[in-house]
């Protein structure tokens, strides 16, 4: 197998094998610098195009990212006006390379774009490798893309995500300098997210309105058997499902997705795939196509891919678990702390400025972390609480603990051996550290992992936040040095100085305990720290002073940017809990109450049946049913004329006070709309009842 895939890697990928091989020397080493001129432009798009036929593509694209996070393609064939002999001309030019006009204004815009004003750009990125993806559709070249208006403003997250990665770069290296650092020129945020997701039949999808048009189950009594035995998680992967994941990732190892880690994750149902690191902007491309090859392949396989944070109520829900790093083009990784890290200054500084960040910016965090699927799944013993806090291990912990009390440190646990006591097995390397899956931000070696963020969400987002918040604490770090050192104070004084203070100022994000408590609920709140139950709550962050200000000084997105961006987020949350709630109305009406009558009918014919053929008989049981349904049912069409009156509300209103009013008033609804029906589906038989139940979903692949 291991041939296998040396075969398939980057098969389907223009390699920078493949640019040094048809590229002039030249036209590559400006391709590499993003310095491309219009001739070096055409020299490469015919270099492109002659690879991408040779691979049986008649279409090229712009891939891009719009706000509504996913990604959007527009094909155009190679096909050009034929010559003077009828031949057709297969042509691909400089300008079709580096850009396209799709039209702006029906992406979500946040008011940037009207109708009648629609232009607007797609850039190729340079740093992004150029794909060919082979559909039913036919192969068609893809050229990862940044997406603006007419006016240069950004509608995407890509955009803001390079100039995130440019600022933590630029900062980054400034503050090196300052630490003696004389050769790194560059730092490059790195990340490796782990995708979780669900897999059902798609016979059984299909029966499922609720599914299909949201990925979630809006009704569902719990299975007899849920993930109370612990018996999913690692178990023996379903060989139906194991026939999926082989070709899932062949097709990821084309792509040149160094897909590494497979296994069933804690629900029944739910599985988890997890590349290796690789550049922020590429990683991020590359989960988002990730995204769309789970669905495509689940579809081959006869069984359906749900992305959906929380698709079923009562068992775990689906995360992204982002790792992130920051590292030098020389090779150092600034989140690995040396052997003794007690006198890695460097490590200590870098550790201060996290602490530093996430404290002034949890409530962005938890925005660009989220959508309305993940108010479902955090704060659930599954998921990392919505409180935003800092796990760094009893390691670096107890370095943090000593540099709080003495503004040094002179000790650290070290690494191990661990002994199983069992000859026939190796000793085990100890880390100083265990791991804490409650903290929704752990260090974990040489990395941060951020847990918080929601399965179907764009990683761009997240990861535009970490690098912007880094670089402003690298620059308020080197700032306060640059002070001290104009003091008069010694270089090393100065970086343990400003160590300390990140660190003392900012310890009430840091914090090594359980998350899932009350006590720690109790705790936070104590500290300070935001506890923002739900994803139109923490939306506010995103043009709160603190933000517009960071965002600006690094020139990742204006104001007016951001404050489109909340738009887009309100639009967002109002939408999905419209269409949601729109589900539930239709379901109701059309499928469950009919088949609730019917089967009352057909329990009421019974009684009656019983009592003609033998008055004295007891029919207790009978009537107790049929009292009971009667009952959930009169509760079902009560909730129901609820649900739909608020939703009609909901739909008149506009903007933020929209969102909110969903959240706060249809939601409830919805809830109370769910009760009865959930209880009647464990009374109706089954066959009479119109859809798939949770164990049809979960246990029958």
């Amino acid at each position: 197998m291991s041939g296998r895939i040396t075969e398939l890697f980057n098969n389907n990928v223009f390699t920078d094998a493949e640019m040094k091989a048809r590229l002039p020397k030249k036209v590559y080493n400006e391709v590499k610098a993003c310095k491309l001129d219009k001739g070096s432009a055409d020299i490469v798009a015919q270099a492109v195009r002659d690879w991408a036929i040779e691979k049986g593509a008649t279409h090229f694209t712009h891939v891009f990212e719009p706000l509504t996070m996913l990604t959007a393609e527009k094909h155009d064939s190679f096909v050009s006006l034929p010559d003077e002999d009828g031949k057709v001309m297969m042509d691909f030019t400089g300008k079709e390379l580096c850009e396209s006009e799709p039209d702006g204004s029906s992406f979500p815009s946040g008011g940037i774009r009207d109708t009648s004003r629609a232009r607007s750009y797609t850039s190729w990125d340079m740093t992004s490798p150029i794909y060919v993806k082979e559909d039913a559709i036919g192969t068609i070249l893809c050229i990862p893309a940044a997406f603006c208006s007419y006016t240069g403003e950004a509608l995407d997250a890509k955009t803001p995500l390079l100039r995130s990665m440019d600022a933590v770069s630029e900062q980054g290296v400034r503050l090196l300098r300052l630490l003696g650092n004389t050769t790194s020129t560059k730092v490059t945020a790195g990340v490796g997210p782990e995708q979780e997701y669900f897999i059902v039949d798609r016979d059984k999808y299909l029966q499922r309105d609720d599914l299909v048009f949201t990925g979630r189950t809006l009704f569902g009594a719990p299975a007899p058997k849920g993930q109370e035995l612990d018996d999913q998680y690692f178990g023996v992967i379903p060989e139906r499902v194991g026939s999926f994941m082989k070709e899932l990732n062949e097709e990821l190892w084309r792509f040149g997705i160094t897909a590494k880690t497979q296994h069933n994750e804690v629900a029944p149902g739910q599985h988890e795939v997890a590349p290796i690191f690789s550049v922020t902007n590429v990683a991020a491309d590359s989960n988002l196509l990730l995204m769309d090859t789970l669905k495509k392949v689940a579809t081959r396989h006869g069984l359906v891919c749900l992305l959906h944070e929380k698709p079923f109520a009562g068992v775990n829900g689906s995360g992204k678990h982002n790792n992130w790093s920051l590292s030098t083009d020389d090779g150092i990784n600034l989140f690995k702390p040396s052997k003794k890290p007690e006198t890695d200054t460097r490590f200590q500084l870098v550790v201060g400025c996290v602490m530093k960040a996430v404290k002034k910016h949890a409530l962005l965090l938890r925005t660009a972390a989220s959508n309305p699927g993940n108010d479902h799944r955090l704060g659930a013993n599954e998921a990392p609480p919505a409180i935003i806090s800092i796990f760094l291990g009893d390691q670096i912990g107890g370095v943090v603990d000593q540099i709080i009390e003495k503004g040094y440190a002179d000790s650290s646990i070290p690494a191990g051996m661990l002994d199983l006591g069992v000859k026939e097995c190796p000793a085990v390397d100890k880390d100083p550290t265990d791991r804490n899956r409650t903290s929704p931000f752990a260090f974990t070696g040489n990395r941060f992992e951020f847990r918080m963020v929601a399965s179907s969400c764009n990683v761009a987002e997240p990861n535009i936040v970490l690098n912007a918040m880094m670089a402003e604490a690298f620059s308020d770090a080197a700032d306060a040095i640059e002070a001290k050192l104009r003091e008069g104070k010694h270089t090393d004084v100065a970086i343990r100085e400003v160590t300390a203070e990140f660190i003392r100022e900012n310890k009430d994000i840091y914090f090594n305990g359980n998350g899932y408590t009350d006590e720690w609920v109790a705790e936070a709140e104590r500290r300070g720290l935001p506890n923002v139950k739900t994803w139109v709550d923490s939306i506010k962050s995103v043009t709160e002073p603190t933000t517009v200000e960071m965002y600006e000084k690094f020139h990742i997105l204006t104001k007016r940017e951001l404050e489109a961006r909340a738009e887009v987020f309100y639009e967002t949350y109002s939408k999905t809990l419209n269409i949601e709630a729109g589900t539930m109305i239709d379901m109701v009406t059309k499928k469950i109450i009919p088949a609730v009558i019917k089967y009352e009918n057909n329990l009421a014919a019974s009684v009656n049946t019983i009592k003609s053929a033998y008055a004295a008989a007891n029919i207790s049981t009978q009537e107790g049913m049929l009292h009971e349904i009667a009952e959930l049912l009169g509760e079902t069409y009560k909730a129901l004329k609820k649900l739909s009156d608020v939703h009609a509300k909901a739909v008149a209103m506009e903007g933020k006070e929209q969102a909110f009013y969903y959240k706060d008033v249809v939601k409830e609804a919805m809830d109370e709309l769910r009760a009865p029906v959930d209880k009647l589906e464990v009374l109706v038989e089954r066959k009479v009842w119109p859809m798939p139940t949770y164990g049809d979903l979960l246990f029958e692949i």
